[in-house]
């Protein structure tokens, strides 16, 4: 069972780290579609009204929920507006390649109220608080070496940290270092410590993830298993704003073997 300790926050060298993902609007979502057409903006307006839902919400239970996909349906009928970026902005269209079939980042703004009675119809609330940022201790044992996950190391574990960060509306900071864990520290103040080892196994074909926070009084634990470090993450920060928004505990992956 990993173990997280007190030294974590009062040996910290800098807490400030990084912020990933500052909170802005949550009814607010981005797809990356193929082309313009109302085929494909159709799909990337699905998308991002099952992100909405989650981010709004903070509860990630919501992912998959038959009731969701009903609604993603009639997407389009709870949409403000929308708008295109083309990801190649800068690269001349070739051979007989159109505007159509090019990507496109589709960001969606959608109505406030609609999406609040959408989640009435779900039995969810809006989580309109304001929400505490986290801070991220991450232990990584890979197939070679072994780190600190930091504000200064491994840049596409970082990305990935901060996309999911911001997938779930919730702010994230790595600290530069940090002491190696000995004990157990709670959630203290307005900021929440979120504990975490990533394991490589060969056995499990992927990482092994298991984390630790802690909030209103009580320790939650979950993890996943047998899966790429993106996952990981977002089952990190997910399980994070189920337990914070007051949605209940996230799902163990059966028995975790960190030490």
């Amino acid at each position: 069972m990993l173990k997280c300790c007190a030294a974590f926050l009062s040996l910290v060298l800098v807490l400030g780290g990084v912020a990933f993902a500052a909170v802005t609007d949550l009814y607010k979502a981005t797809a990356v579609v193929s082309g313009r057409s109302e085929e494909n903006r159709t799909i990337g307006l699905a998308l991002c009204l099952e992100d909405v839902l989650v981010k709004v919400s903070g509860d990630p239970r919501l992912i998959g929920d038959p009731r969701v996909d009903t609604l993603r349906r009639k997407a389009s009928d709870l949409v403000s507006s929308f708008d295109y970026h083309d990801r190649l902005t800068g690269v001349p269209i070739h051979d007989e390649q159109g505007s159509y079939d090019r990507p496109h980042d589709l960001t969606v703004e959608f109505n406030h109220k609609k999406i609040d009675d959408a989640l009435a119809s779900l039995g969810r609330k809006p989580w309109l608080s304001p929400r505490p940022k986290i801070t991220a201790f991450i232990l990584v044992h890979g197939m070679k070496d072994r780190f600190q996950l930091t504000k200064n190391s491994n840049d596409n574990m970082r990305d990935s940290l901060a996309a999911a960060s911001a997938k779930v509306g919730l702010p994230v900071v790595l600290p530069e270092m940090f002491e190696e864990p000995s004990g157990r520290f709670p959630r203290s103040g307005k900021d929440v410590a979120l504990y975490g080892a990533l394991r490589w196994s060969d056995e499990a074909l992927g990482w092994i993830a298991e984390w630790e926070l802690g909030a209103g009084g009580q320790i939650y634990r979950w993890g996943v298993r047998g899966v790429g470090y993106d996952d990981a993450f977002r089952n990190a920060v997910r399980g994070a704003a189920q337990i914070l928004s007051g949605n209940g505990q996230p799902d163990a992956a059966g028995q975790l073997i960190l030490k």
